[in-house]
């Protein structure tokens, strides 16, 4: 046996002891042994391949054993793994914010580098609340959110997802009670003649009078860009932000974004803010920075908020972590970024956007398929019935594809890399497994 594949003992083990996410660890799902990854395909300890229509939740898209990543991380492990951020500073972090920075809009230019998407809604929360505190706006301490949301896993994020369909139901009465509004009713893509009066009257109408009524506790307003990922790969029109951020403006409540699954070009835009032409005035990035080398989150925010901020009975921003900076993510974050800067993910995007039209939409003709919705590098195929997911991953295993779906949405999201004979793979697999479900 080879030195990397796995024992049916540490399967046995990993069954019993470990828990995998989502997953009971009484009865859990069945899990494949991944020995090795390679541009767009995970290896299982067999030997087969897959390609990977999930980018490992939406985050390798420079795909697997990058040479370029595999460099910097290589180059900055010989010179420090990690060091403490607290009154210490190193030139890994410092690039890559010079680099975040002239990608993001010029009014957001003050980062602060975490270690997951979670916590930098969290943090961005935290933002919002001290802002306002030092300016004496001590009754906005709520927040202002939209339903199908999700936000990550740490406390304050629960706290803005979905009250029913984000996994948290069970913490009601823990939480801090913040305010939904309705999801979102207009597609991206709609093509009304009149979109943006339906707009106003379906989605902006709903949630102005909600601002209307509770602006003097309300700190600020939470959304995902464009695309409500875990809650089921909604994608709203872009009037809608549009709309919330003039609202913010009018109310003096602060607009976060979170970008954690969109953000660095996955709706081919490289902000999904960049839709609606606007700016927010807080910005939560993760998953795609270190493209699914290492953990980390930039939250940032403007000059304004930091300086009054700053400017509070603390005298700072209480928030530091262990791993806050972590160099070896940083640099392999900062050479990421710099792949990004040559421009070639732009023509990535569209061609993953173009084929999946091409090969995804005609599955609207299947009776089980309710809706197919595509922008960018996203596809997703949602089907009338809740899926059974082992059932499925294990034939999409066969049709040589790794494809996790939940609920009763099949999607892929897959690294920008992907060959077009790799991303048909995964296209097929997702109309082969149509009739079993």
């Amino acid at each position: 046996m080879l030195e990397h594949q796995l024992t049916q003992e540490d399967l046995e083990f990993d069954k019993k002891h470990i828990w995998h996410p989502y997953t009971s660890i009484t009865t859990p799902l069945k899990v494949y042994p991944i020995t090795k990854a390679e541009g767009s395909y995970l290896y299982l300890d067999n030997g087969t391949k897959v390609v990977d229509g999930m980018a490992s939740w939406w985050c390798v898209q420079q795909g697997y054993n990058n040479h370029r990543l595999n460099a910097a991380a290589i180059s900055q492990i010989n010179k420090m793994s990690h060091v403490m951020f607290g009154g210490i500073t190193h030139k890994a972090g410092i690039d890559f914010c010079k680099k975040l920075l002239a990608l993001l809009p010029d009014t957001l230019e003050c980062a602060l580098l975490a270690d997951s998407g979670s916590i930098s809604v969290d943090i961005a929360m935290k933002m919002a609340l001290r802002y306002h505190h030092s300016l004496g706006n001590t009754t906005k301490k709520r927040f202002l959110t939209i339903k199908k949301g999700y936000h990550g896993d740490a406390f304050g994020a629960v706290s803005v997802c979905d009250p029913v369909n984000s996994r948290h139901n069970t913490y009601n009465g823990f939480l801090a009670e913040n305010i939904f509004c309705k999801a979102p009713e207009v597609r991206f893509d709609c093509r009304e003649k009149d979109v943006e009066k339906l707009v106003e009257e379906l989605d902006v109408k709903p949630f102005a009078e909600i601002i209307d009524k509770h602006h003097s506790e309300i700190s600020g307003v939470v959304m995902e860009s464009i695309v409500q990922g875990a809650g089921g790969l909604r994608m709203y029109h872009p009037y809608f932000l549009k709309r919330v951020r003039a609202l913010c403006n009018d109310f003096n409540i602060l607009l976060i974004l979170d970008e954690v699954a969109v953000g660095l070009g996955r709706t081919g835009m490289l902000f999904g803010f960049e839709h609606a032409g606007i700016v927010p005035d807080i910005v939560c990035l993760g998953k795609t920075l270190t493209a699914g080398y290492l953990t980390l989150s930039a939250t940032v925010t403007t000059r304004e908020i930091g300086d009054q901020i700053s400017s509070g009975p603390e005298g700072c921003f209480m928030h530091g972590q262990t791993y806050m900076a972590n160099p070896l993510a940083c640099a392999v974050a900062s050479e990421n970024l710099s792949i990004l800067m040559e421009g070639k993910w732009k023509s990535q995007v569209r061609q993953i956007e173009v084929q999946l039209k091409k090969e995804l939409v005609p599955l609207l003709e299947h009776p089980i398929v309710a809706d197919v919705r595509i922008l960018g590098a996203i596809g997703v195929v949602e089907v009338t019935k809740r899926v059974n997911v082992e059932v499925l991953q294990e034939k999409f295993i066969k049709a040589g594809a790794w494809i996790r779906p939940f609920g009763n949405i099949i999607y892929i999201l897959p690294p920008y890399i992907i060959t077009s004979e790799e991303l048909t793979v995964l296209t097929e697999a997702i109309r082969s497994v149509l009739d079993f479900i």
